[in-house]
């Protein structure tokens, strides 16, 4: 009977730190769908715009070019990948129709297309061999298929929607599986529309019928993320600088733009609210879209201005850096290639990127943490470098600390963090500590974590002890945490 008395809070303890083990927190508002889980991984991808409007040096083409002009006579896919590659790009966003209606593919759906131009002798492709190049690559594939065709004689008209159906669906069908359907906001105005030049508007919240239009890209393309002013996987930040709000929550709570139909579930109005809602009812983070030139397309007169590998790694730190992706819009010239000055400065910025996270400092320290849910959710888990572990604190406790301790003096000037997102977004603060001069000293605070957190520090700072308080209004989930130096070219 002693023995028994003797063993059995012991078995309590095993078995009841077993069924522990085997309970997960429970998810906190909106949570990621499988296909935005994925597009957070992509992080940086590129948006590629080459039509007809490259060769008229233009940022709009009105639609009335001739198709004879497109001739890139040294086009090379492969290149062009390979340069987002070296650039640390992990998806390619290719512009297959833009506003002035010119298709890169040999639509069935309009004349107005690539097979009406010289190049491959009116038999090519560019959406296929773009797709080609990044799967041999191994980036992502994604289209961008502009709603606004300013060529079409029927654009404002129902039977046009009919034409942009089928048009997206050639290209869901056709391609592979599609990381993002890419959908511009401009939308009506004036333009060639069959030679008739004139000013076309249409209620952009009504007129294509979204509801039925991206029913197709659910159906063809489940995994294909939309991006759209009314879209609801991935939204526009709010402006096209590249970068998110110093506080960017992915949840997001849509507010009818004005002048836009209620009724539609994803008008953003970005003046009202341009870096997401604490709480919000969807998840729907942020894309920093922002061009490597100063303009979308090819212009030789902005050679010299291409955005230095510095700068490019600070627009990181303000996108990917706050949970949002970044999306570099890349220019190809009218050779079919890209500059020689562009593909340096991604190179630069793939290195430099590469450099400053390649050895991370907290995995030779030892690391505590205040609290863990028990040993399936451990402190090391942060720093096992897998996104599907985590560590995670008990249902009751908010606030906790992880302490990192070396066994001599470090200097970094990156804190990098990023939460377990499958079960939502939950983090409100993060204050950063370092041991100074034998006194705890605050280096950095911030609100947001979600997908990445990264922390640049003003100087950097030599300490040998490090602590960061995190707190939430639920219990504390968090899959990953760095400590880097930031490298120099």
């Amino acid at each position: 009977m002693r023995f028994f008395r003797k063993i059995l809070p012991v078995f309590l303890l095993l078995t009841s730190g077993f069924i522990f083990a085997q309970d997960p927190p429970q998810p906190y508002g909106a949570l990621p769908s499988k296909r935005q889980l994925a597009w957070h991984q992509v992080d940086v991808y590129g948006l590629v715009h080459f039509t007809p409007t490259t060769f008229e040096n233009k940022e709009w083409g009105y639609g009335d070019a001739n198709p004879s002009i497109f001739n890139p006579k040294e086009f090379d896919a492969d290149k062009i990948v390979a340069a987002l590659k070296a650039g640390g790009l992990k998806g390619l966003v290719l512009v297959a129709k833009h506003h002035d209606g010119f298709a890169l593919w040999p639509t069935k759906t309009a004349a107005y297309n690539i097979s009406q131009s010289p190049f491959r002798d009116g038999k090519g492709d560019m959406v296929k061999e773009f797709e080609q190049a990044c799967r041999k690559a191994g980036l992502k594939f994604g289209v961008y298929c502009s709603p606004w065709d300013r060529n079409n004689p029927v654009y404002g008209t129902h039977e046009y929607v009919k034409i942009y159906r089928k048009q997206l669906t050639e290209l869901y069908t056709n391609y592979g599986e599609l990381f993002m359907s890419w959908h511009d906001g401009a939308n009506g105005g004036d333009g060639y529309y069959g030679g008739e030049r004139a000013t076309r508007k249409i209620d952009r919240s009504t007129y294509y019928g979204w509801d039925t239009t991206w029913a197709i890209t659910r159906k063809l393309q489940p995994m294909a993320n939309l991006f759209s002013d009314i879209g609801w996987d991935v939204r526009w930040v709010g402006n096209e600088s590249g970068f998110a709000g110093e506080t960017s929550w992915a949840t997001f709570t849509p507010v009818p733009a004005k002048g836009m139909n209620a009724a539609i579930p994803g008008n953003l109005d970005h003046e009202v609210n341009p870096f997401g809602t604490r709480g919000g009812k969807n998840w729907v983070p942020a894309e920093c879209d922002v061009p490597l030139r100063p303009g979308w397309f090819y212009h030789p007169e902005q050679k010299g201005k291409t955005k230095t590998p510095e700068q490019l790694f600070a627009l990181y730190l303000k996108s990917v850096g706050r949970g949002a992706a970044l999306d570099l819009g890349i220019a190809p010239d009218t050779r079919g290639l890209l500059d020689d000055e562009d593909v340096k400065a991604l190179e630069g910025f793939g290195k430099l990127v590469d450099e400053s996270f390649k050895n991370n400092l907290a995995q030779a320290s030892t690391l505590r943490v205040s609290n863990k849910r028990s040993k399936s959710y451990k402190g090391q888990f942060l720093i096992d470098r897998s996104m599907d572990s985590y560590w995670a604190t008990e249902d009751t406790v908010k606030t906790a600390l992880v302490n990192l301790t070396w066994t001599a003096d470090q200097t970094f000037d990156l804190i990098k963090m990023s939460e377990y997102i499958p079960l939502g977004q939950r983090i409100d603060s993060v204050e950063v500590e370092a041991m100074i001069n034998g006194n705890w000293t605050k280096v950095a605070s911030a609100t947001s974590v979600g997908a990445c957190r990264i922390i640049y520090l003003n100087e950097p700072v030599k300490t040998a002890q490090l602590r960061i308080r995190i707190a939430a209004p639920v219990c504390i989930t968090m899959s990953e945490l760095g400590v880097y130096k930031k490298a120099s070219l």
